[in-house]
């Protein structure tokens, strides 16, 4: 059973992180931190008839922060619930696992995936899962490879025995592709690292700056939106690695989604406007600068990079 939590009320980040990250932890503050998310468990995935019928339910992976996610896509949801003309709710999931299952076992109808949760759900659903839609940003999306200004690591050659941070496991940007171009800079990961997972991106970049690690890799998107924030200082944090481009994130709907709902949200995302105020501040909150169709070739190289990486089976 794939489960969904509200996070919504939560300070920290995702669960994922806080587990992942347990060993910057006293005991106490862990089992602090799991009774919190015991008690703010209050959503689950049990059958499509706990849910309105009419209801459209749509998911992301758990990327960023759980009130980020809350303050970007609910008023997307109100937006394509217009579109659709029935109830639109976004509901959070656990980590990127859960929203995999949810997205093939069919509790929700369609989830904002990166590049290799979309080859996973597509493997587990047997290729019947949809993408459709991505941002103009993600046919030419890129990782930053951050480390702290008054470190000796000027490039991936100089990783070899330093302690490094990844975001979450099934992560494309956080994980798999900053993986890939390690081991064609000669890397072998899990051998020449110490290495360890934040859950998400703007984790991995709190983590360097405050010295837990030598060096992380994150999406190119969240750095420039904690820089432009001001969350992160950069004269104590530099980039010192760009990787080459590649596709990545998507809107990739269920199995047995009817053909007027797909064309529908296909021209709800393209219809977006950047003139008009209110649909420009959907498009700022998903840092768009509008959406264009994709198609599943499209992560073709994402697949391979997952199979030479042996974090996917070969088909």
């Amino acid at each position: 059973m794939a489960r969904a939590v509200s996070l919504a009320a939560c300070s920290g980040g995702p669960v994922a992180h806080w587990l992942a990250c347990s060993q910057w932890l006293s005991s106490k503050q862990i089992s602090c931190r799991l009774s919190a998310f015991i008690l703010l468990t209050g959503i689950y995935f049990a059958s499509p008839l706990a849910w309105a019928d009419n209801e459209f339910r749509i998911s992301a992976i758990p990327d960023e922060a759980p009130t980020e996610l809350i303050r970007k896509f609910e008023p997307l949801a109100e937006y394509l619930s217009q579109s659709l003309d029935r109830p639109v709710s976004f509901v959070p999931v656990t980590d990127y696992a859960a929203a995999v299952e949810a997205l093939v076992s069919e509790q929700i109808d369609m989830a904002w995936l990166g590049g290799f949760t979309y080859i996973q759900a597509a493997q587990r659903s047997g290729d019947t899962v949809e993408p459709i839609i991505q941002r103009a940003e993600d046919e030419r999306f890129q990782t930053v490879f951050i480390t702290q200004s008054d470190s000796d690591i000027q490039s991936l050659a100089d990783l070899k025995g330093v302690d490094f941070i990844f975001g979450s496991p099934s992560s494309t940007s956080g994980h798999l592709m900053p993986r890939h171009y390690m081991a064609q800079a000669g890397i072998v990961v899990d051998d020449d690292l110490s290495i360890a997972f934040s859950g998400a991106h703007d984790a991995t970049a709190f983590a360097v700056a405050g010295g837990r690690v030598e060096a992380g890799a994150l999406n190119i998107k969240v750095w420039e939106k904690l820089v432009a924030e001001q969350r992160v200082d950069t004269n104590k944090l530099r980039v010192f690695y760009t990787t080459p481009e590649y596709h990545d994130y998507n809107w990739t709907i269920r199995s047995g989604l009817s053909v007027e709902t797909r064309q529908r949200l296909v021209d709800a995302f393209l219809n977006l406007d950047p003139a008009d105020a209110d649909q420009k501040a959907i498009l700022d909150l998903q840092r768009a600068s509008r959406f264009i169709p994709t198609e599943a070739r499209f992560y073709d190289g994402i697949k391979d990079a997952a199979i030479a990486a042996e974090l996917l089976a070969a088909p």
